[in-house]
């Protein structure tokens, strides 16, 4: 799958917070990287991010622009609550291999009413 597929079909399983179909769009030894936090680093431990994540708060990430060069894409994405970011995603083998998200999370803890 193109890596704009791949993004696609990762929107649409974060927006149903759905960590299983997220972790398998990954390879094995793929690295998540949120610029506000530590890498990630694995399909499990990825997985299990989104896990926690998913039971935490309830996210929605509103696509504004996908865009493909090569094996990257690129998701530039907002939320009803006003939060907004981007992210990179290198694709190999139909399967993220790493991803880059910058956001800002002192907002995202402030907008959902979570510890500073």
């Amino acid at each position: 799958m193109e890596p704009k597929t791949i993004v696609q079909a990762w929107i649409a399983a974060f927006n149903k917070g759905d960590a299983d179909a997220l972790g398998a769009l990954y390879h094995d030894d793929a690295v998540n990287h949120q610029v506000a936090n530590e890498p990630v680093t694995g399909r499990e431990a990825i997985h299990a991010m989104f896990v926690r994540e998913f039971a935490t708060v309830e996210m929605v990430c509103i696509p504004e622009q996908i865009f493909q060069d090569g094996d990257w894409a690129i998701l530039e994405w907002k939320d009803p609550l006003g939060l907004r970011g981007c992210g990179f995603f290198h694709v190999v083998s139909g399967k993220i291999k790493f991803q880059r998200g910058y956001w800002d999370k002192l907002s995202f803890l402030k907008i959902h009413d979570l510890p500073v």
